[in-house]
């Protein structure tokens, strides 16, 4: 049974749930063997295991932390060589699609981005994506070489499948090219107490409708353990920061549920959560965009109708 790469994905070893899906994914494809670059593997080794990795690459040498994605993607190039995998798994994450860019230049293999599924067919892999700004989706092939695909976040359940893996210590010469440029500072990012947007199983945004006044949108976030996401129209005001930005040219996210709150329904911010399971919207506008694309929708004021779901979400805990 041929091997198939998944990149873990980590944060100093808490590993994030997108590289549980890709294992569950690799389990249909062959042997997942997990590639695990950086420090904090004693911290990751239960979930691997628990998520059924036949087997950990270890790569802990500073020279793939301490620069930018290029040596990485030598060392995956290195182990692609070596192992003829299956298939190369990477979260749909900015820095894992560099890498898979780079990756497929190294190995004259061809890329699929922003996979919501990936099974066997016919001998090779048939990779389902949504394309055209979310508006159609679609099957792919790789034709070329091995295939690298992104995986997009909350698109594929978890299972888990418990292995004992075997681990294997592994290095590559990176060039001098890799190393052209350097990490030189780290500043942590301030906590918020909430959940990763592009990992959260429960997302709620807000748009122009606010005003600016995210209190709402917050509180409401808050009360379901949810992440906050904006729209484009409100980070380009200033009133929330480009890293919550859902949107084609923002975060992409598929969560299990999303909820749009002042949001006309631009098809630039549905290219980035029109894949979500289950869609809410609150708008006052009842001819907006959005409620083309709602599950549910609400018809007003979401200063008076957050609060008020908030207030019932908070009693129904009790």
């Amino acid at each position: 049974m041929s091997e198939v790469l998944v990149l873990v994905d980590h944060v100093d070893g808490d590993v994030r749930k997108t590289t549980a899906e890709m294992l569950t994914v690799a389990r249909r494809l062959g042997e997942p063997s997990a590639v695990f670059v950086g420090q904090g593997y004693a911290a990751a080794k239960e979930t691997l295991a628990r998520f059924g990795a036949a087997k950990v690459y270890l790569a802990d040498d500073a020279v793939y932390t301490d620069h930018l994605v290029a040596p990485v993607a030598e060392l995956l190039a290195d182990l692609v060589g070596r192992t003829s995998p299956a298939a190369v798994l990477v979260a749909s994450t900015n820095d894992a699609k560099e890498v898979a860019g780079r990756l497929a230049i190294k190995t004259g293999s061809g890329v699929i981005t922003d996979a919501v599924d990936v099974e066997g067919a016919d001998g090779g892999l048939r990779v389902t994506k949504s394309v055209f700004a979310g508006s159609y989706t679609v099957a792919a092939q790789v034709g070329t070489g091995t295939p690298i695909i992104t995986v997009k976040p909350n698109s594929i359940p978890a299972e888990e499948s418990a292995a004992t893996p075997a681990e294997e210590t592994v290095t590559t010469e990176v060039s001098e090219v890799a190393r052209a440029a350097r990490v030189t500072s780290r500043t942590a990012k301030e906590k918020s107490g909430r959940p990763s947007l592009t990992e959260a199983a429960i997302v709620v945004s807000g748009g122009r409708g606010t005003g600016g006044d995210f209190g709402p949108v917050e509180a409401f976030a808050d009360a379901l353990g949810a992440a906050v996401g904006a729209s484009r129209a409100a980070v380009d005001a200033g009133w929330y920061p480009h890293s919550h930005q859902v949107g084609q040219t923002g975060v992409s996210v598929s969560p299990q549920l999303y909820v749009a709150a002042g949001i006309s329904g631009a098809i630039q911010h549905r290219a980035g959560m029109q894949t979500s399971k289950t869609i809410v919207a609150v708008n006052k506008d009842a001819e907006a965009p959005i409620f083309e694309l709602v599950d549910f929708g609400v018809v007003g004021d979401l200063f008076t109708i957050l609060p008020q779901a908030a207030d019932k979400v908070q009693q129904n805990k009790g």
